[in-house]
């Protein structure tokens, strides 16, 4: 028995407006599979539009972040929020893109005593602090950034990426949404997107 992938329905990919189905077939083609995401946002086109613009404009830039290092943020703090389908894909996505299978469980689990660096870890300090303590943040938490290299801009990008995926993370709770079998075995084996 399949669980459905999310409390609310899915429209047929027929029914989406072109944008958005152009959108999803271009990322079922790339990835060979469409990632749950994809569709039980389409519920609201305008939010779906919404949703990934920003998505992109964070995790999808250069900058001073690696991509690795965006999906850490997102695997750390999504396991903080206890959201299954974000530790699970985003997982998935930072073990592809640090090209190390034993990362995301290690991030997931205690970031703190992953194989890390102490960059790293700082930059997840920080990340967890602004998705459950953001009114804390201060200069000092500025400062430990600015030693271990970050820019303002760095340290905006770590913050705007916690705050997001806080929205997220509660989000895909709250529509229960379930993580595609295909994100489990992602990276884990060698040779493997």
């Amino acid at each position: 028995m399949t669980r459905p992938i999310s409390r609310y329905p899915i429209p047929a990919l027929d029914d989406l407006p072109e944008d958005i189905r152009a959108r999803i077939l271009k990322v079922q083609e790339k990835s060979g599979f469409i990632p749950n995401v994809f569709l039980a946002l389409t519920h609201r086109p305008n939010e779906f539009r919404a949703f990934f613009a920003y998505h992109d404009a964070l995790m999808e830039k250069e900058g001073g972040l690696t991509k690795a290092e965006r999906e850490m943020i997102v695997v750390a703090t999504s396991n903080a929020n206890q959201c299954q389908y974000c530790v699970v894909a985003h997982g998935a996505i930072l073990r592809v893109r640090a090209r190390n299978p034993l990362i995301a469980d290690q991030v997931a689990i205690n970031y703190r005593k992953a194989d890390i660096t102490p960059r790293q870890k700082a930059m997840l300090d920080f990340a967890m602090k602004v998705g459950f303590e953001a009114y804390a943040v201060g200069d000092a938490d500025f400062e430990i950034l600015h030693t271990q290299g970050f820019s303002d801009e760095d340290i905006w990008d770590i913050g705007a990426i916690a705050a997001f995926f806080a929205l997220s993370n509660r989000m895909a709770n709250m529509i229960a949404m379930r993580p595609n079998d295909e994100f489990y075995l992602l990276g884990r084996l060698p040779n493997q997107k």
